[in-house]
């Protein structure tokens, strides 16, 4: 298959831009996910307030509307969470990102990585679902836990969830924690994209194996699965890093990978067809990830982060020619 060809539109929306802006929306607008309305385009994004004394954040999810015709033009930014955290000991207490949501009738159904701390290693996720009667301007959860978890076959983190329903079934990608590791007094974590179906979006059957091949060995971290249906295939777009010095250090940093599939189940992964990495300078010259991948109006577009992983927003690309 010829590489994709994509042309890079810029930074559409960065919360540090905006004069007077909530405490809770201070910096950060992480894993844009998009639902298209008649003449405007909501994008779902996880923000935070600053650290807290002990450096600690929370994450929050909001949203911003967007002109479908003209994509920098916004329309209006979400004046408070759409999603509360949860209660106290809940999975959900201190943040809710990302947020993959999904038109389903006459609702709006969300489905978030719920965070918790932890005392051995930083943090915990698990998946939790909720619903929007409103046209997702505001989310109620299905209850306090999650309706994705870590299990016997899947330990650690079951985290970045991705919802499409295709021929009747839900399709929930996500992934799952692989390992915590020590490097240079900091604890951190790999982990490898994964699948569960449903009948009914709340009970899930989990695939239990890893769908993407590795490229940068067993310590690859994968994250971010977005599938798009599009000429009798199924595309997922995803990002991928090294498991250490990712941070800062754009060698090692976040890149967009690529496979396809006939099933959903067996995936083909082919990374030098994606035709889109870092720039030279700028916004995204360190690292470009967590991609959006929708069609609008027979084209099709990717929002993606850049770098510090989305702390100064998220950019727009589109595809010139079409996915085959």
């Amino acid at each position: 298959m010829s590489r994709l060809s994509w042309r890079k539109r810029g930074i559409v929306f960065d919360p540090t831009s905006i004069p007077e802006r909530a405490e809770w929306m201070d910096q950060f607008a992480q894993a844009p996910n998009v639902i298209i309305f008649d003449t405007f385009i909501r994008v779902y994004f996880s923000c935070r307030p600053k650290p807290d004394n002990n450096g600690q954040y929370v994450s929050y999810s909001a949203y911003v509307d967007l002109s479908r015709d003209h994509k920098f033009s916004v329309l209006g930014v979400a004046d408070k969470p759409c999603l509360q955290l949860g209660n106290t000991g809940t999975f959900d207490e201190f943040g809710t990102y990302p947020l993959s949501a999904i038109q389903d009738d006459d609702k709006i159904v969300a489905y978030y990585g719920g965070w918790t701390r932890c005392e051995s290693v930083p943090f915990d996720v698990a998946i939790g679902c909720a619903k929007s009667v409103d046209g997702g301007k505001t989310f109620n959860k299905l209850g306090d836990g999650p309706v994705l978890s870590y299990s016997l076959d899947e330990p650690f983190v079951v985290a970045s969830p991705k919802i499409n329903k295709f021929d009747g079934t839900w399709y929930l990608s996500y992934i799952a924690g692989r390992s915590w590791f020590e490097h240079e007094g900091r604890t951190e974590i790999t982990y490898k994209i994964r699948m569960a179906t449903s009948q009914d979006g709340i009970h899930w059957t989990k695939v239990n194996r890893d769908l993407i091949t590795d490229k940068l060995g067993e310590d690859e971290a994968q994250a971010c699965p977005d599938i798009i249906y599009r000429n009798n295939k199924y595309h997922m777009f995803f990002c991928y890093r090294q498991a250490i010095d990712f941070r800062r250090n754009k060698d090692n940093s976040y890149r967009i990978g690529y496979a396809y599939s006939d099933d959903l189940m067996t995936w083909k992964r082919d990374d030098e067809r994606v035709g889109l990495d870092i720039s030279t300078e700028g916004w995204d010259s360190e690292m470009i990830a967590y991609p959006n991948v929708f069609e609008l109006d027979g084209k099709i577009y990717m929002f993606y982060l850049g770098n510090e992983v989305g702390k100064y927003g998220f950019g727009l690309a589109e595809l010139e020619g079409d996915l085959i």
